[in-house]
């Protein structure tokens, strides 16, 4: 099985954002991490593997080496969830011919690629269970909703620029009577469990078209959620195969990026140096100690590129265009809603040189407004150097998304490098070590 077939099985499995990170912790296991937890004390030794998790949405593991030769901190950070629908507190709509779900837009979802295709629907329930509260994960695993289209006879400006108001447009259909309660017994079915137990849920639709590798050569990858569970399982891919004797790697992925990062399990929150500091706290180090240290390191912000659409290619810039199966895509942007700079770009093209991996530059037409990743935010946290990359997509935001199967393979390969290098900074100077 090719790794971009590996990474389509893992996808596929990914239907809500609790269960990508589930699947991410599974991994961990199996390759020998051990789970910690935030509220208790953390007694960590070297040449051990760690992880742990926040609101079962994000997830930090880490490898500590000897730790008199830590020189520095790798970090790959990127985000578990993807622009979507969400179900609201009080589910169903009232109407006496439909059973309808109350649902609100999660994040910049492009709302037309929701409509007519099958839908289902998963997340997680807070249950009473002898006596607690208890986070139990929930897939639907059916075809069990759909939000149809107005025919073009009832709406002649379908083809013309339809304006999609979210409250009337994207409401989904689930049946034929209303039944107030479809959400709760839907739930309790599949726990087995009473209806009265449920005392919270976070539930969200997802597209139920499986992915796939497609093309004359196989060339191509289309699924839903690529933007950023590709980029969360190659760097997950590179990490657990890779070690440096002078470094302490961090494979980080974070929640509520596609709504700005301000939670608490965000990348704007306290989660990822938290832990830093736990680590090195561990071993006494001093609050110098770690700041010298973190000074010294760096960390890829890996969130997906756009790749210059084929019937649109006069929408990005002339000279800064990425293209599928073409190496990975190093963002740059004068508003510094990507973060690298010369330097981080110099230290990941030598990662690149060194690990064979092809890789090409992106950046915004001047008179278009881009979007951001989360490597801004994480400076009000963080003083290592950074750099934004990804891998080139089509369709970014849609409910299926499309990219190309070499980048897969391009990726886990930097990642790999990159985790069995220490990159040392030394005033004008950084040499990348082994």
């Amino acid at each position: 099985m090719s790794k971009a077939d590996k990474m389509i099985e893992f996808l596929n499995k990914c239907h809500s954002v609790f269960h990508a990170t589930a699947l991410m912790e599974e991994e961990l296991k199996e390759a020998g991490f051990l789970k910690l937890h935030e509220n208790e004390n953390w007694k960590l030794e070297s040449n051990r593997y760690y992880y742990v998790m926040r609101n079962d949405t994000s997830i930090i593991a880490f490898k500590i080496p000897e730790i008199l030769q830590v020189k520095s901190v790798n970090i790959a950070a990127s985000h578990s969830d993807s622009p979507c629908l969400k179900v609201k507190p009080v589910a169903t709509l009232n109407d006496p011919h439909y059973g309808k779900l109350n649902v609100e837009v999660y994040g910049g979802a492009i709302m037309s690629t929701w409509v007519d295709r099958p839908l289902s629907i998963a997340g997680r329930a807070v249950v009473k269970e002898n006596g607690s509260l208890v986070s139990k994960l929930v897939d639907f695993d059916e075809n069990c909703a759909i939000i149809p289209n107005v025919a073009i006879h009832q709406n002649r400006e379908i083809n013309n620029g339809y304006k999609w108001n979210p409250q009337v447009d994207l409401i989904p259909m689930v049946s034929l009577k209303n039944d107030e309660k479809y959400l709760l017994n839907k739930i309790a079915s599949q726990l087995n469990i009473d209806p009265n137990d449920i005392y919270g849920y976070d539930m969200f639709l997802y597209n139920r078209v499986p992915g796939y590798v497609w093309g004359e050569e196989g060339e191509f990858i289309s699924a839903g959620r690529l933007d950023d569970l590709a980029c969360a399982y190659t760097s997950l891919q590179g990490f657990k195969n890779a070690y440096s004797p002078n470094s302490i790697n961090i494979f980080a992925v974070f929640d509520n990026e596609e709504v700005g990062s301000t939670t608490r399990q965000g990348m704007a929150s306290s989660f990822l140096i938290d832990v830093i500091n736990r680590i090195f706290a561990s071993f006494f180090y001093s609050a110098a100690d770690v700041s010298a240290i973190m000074a010294n390191s760096f960390m890829i912000s890996a969130d997906n590129a756009h790749a210059v659409h084929p019937n649109h290619p006069e929408l990005y810039d002339s000279a800064n265009r990425s293209y599928m199966n073409q190496g990975i895509v190093i963002k740059r942007a004068a508003a510094q809603s990507y973060v690298t700079d010369a330097i981080s770009e110099a230290v990941i093209r030598q990662l690149c040189e060194r690990g064979n991996v092809p890789f090409q530059f992106f950046a915004n037409r001047s008179d278009v407004r881009g979007g951001g990743t989360q490597a801004a935010i994480s400076s009000i946290h963080l003083c290592s150097m950074a750099v934004d990359i990804g891998l080139p997509q089509l369709a970014m935001h849609s409910a299926f998304e499309t990219a190309g199967a070499k980048d897969v393979e391009s990726m886990i390969d930097l990642f790999n490098e990159f985790f069995s290098s220490s990159i040392i900074k030394s005033d004008k100077t950084i040499e990348i070590i082994k």
